[in-house]
């Protein structure tokens, strides 16, 4: 099986600490916030990896080079212009040609991915998206299920009148080839507001897989701060 990290963005958020490196560089606990996704992928068997560069990627060709030193091989996809994260998978479909995973390079996480693989199988599902449970949802895209977890809604970042659950996107999905196939060259797509919604509307079968497993989206100075702790406790295994 393969598996894609999503590492294109700028990470506005996290400034001034991505002013000269990208967020998935990021150090935690002394090793880039990479090599976490890298082994995450790496313990549950999944060693080709390709990965979307667009800030600074020179910093990630450097530290992760053909990927032979981390047990897995790496695919580079340069992107001149930001795709998005439907895009990126968009133009990586002659790479991803079986059932495939991705995760978003700004997730620190322990979750069970072979066991979300399982789930997703077990469902015939066309994508199975990891959900966690916050309590403010309404900077992610938010989902509804039904008893069997397929999902009913899914709703980019609402308003807070707007909120109708508290299961939100936790960046990991597990999908099959035929998603990639509505999504147009080198067009910039976000699977939360684009391709999601479009799956729903045309009856494919989306389901939602709850995790209790470790996952801290590390967007913002104060989640990073939270993810050094995170580690320094053991809440999540460092290096």
């Amino acid at each position: 099986m393969k598996g894609m990290i999503l590492a294109a963005g700028m990470g506005t958020r996290l400034r001034p600490l991505t002013d000269n490196l990208p967020k998935i560089m990021l150090p935690i606990a002394g090793r880039p916030l990479l090599d976490y996704i890298v082994r995450l992928y790496r313990e549950n068997g999944i060693d080709e990896i390709a990965i979307n560069l667009h800030y600074q990627p020179e910093a990630v060709r450097e530290h992760l080079g053909d990927g032979r030193r981390f047990g897995v091989h790496v695919t580079y996809s340069m992107e001149k212009k930001l795709l998005g994260t439907a895009g990126a998978l968009g133009r990586l479909r002659d790479f991803f040609t079986e059932t495939f995973v991705a995760i978003n390079g700004d997730m620190l996480t322990s979750i069970d991915i072979a066991a979300q693989v399982d789930f997703h199988r077990s469902r015939n599902a066309t994508a199975t998206i990891a959900l966690f449970e916050v309590a403010d949802p309404t900077s992610r895209g938010v989902v509804e299920l039904n008893g069997n977890q397929r999902i009913k809604r899914f709703v980019e970042k609402p308003a807070a009148d707007q909120v109708f659950s508290n299961l939100v996107n936790a960046g990991v999905y597990v999908m099959e080839p035929e998603v990639l196939k509505s999504i147009p060259d080198d067009t910039y797509a976000d699977l939360g507001t684009d391709t999601f919604p479009r799956l729903l509307r045309d009856g494919k079968r989306l389901f939602g897989y709850p995790s209790s497993d470790y996952l801290l989206d590390i967007g913002t100075l104060t989640s990073y701060q939270q993810a050094e702790e995170d580690v320094r406790t053991g809440k999540i295994r460092g290096f």
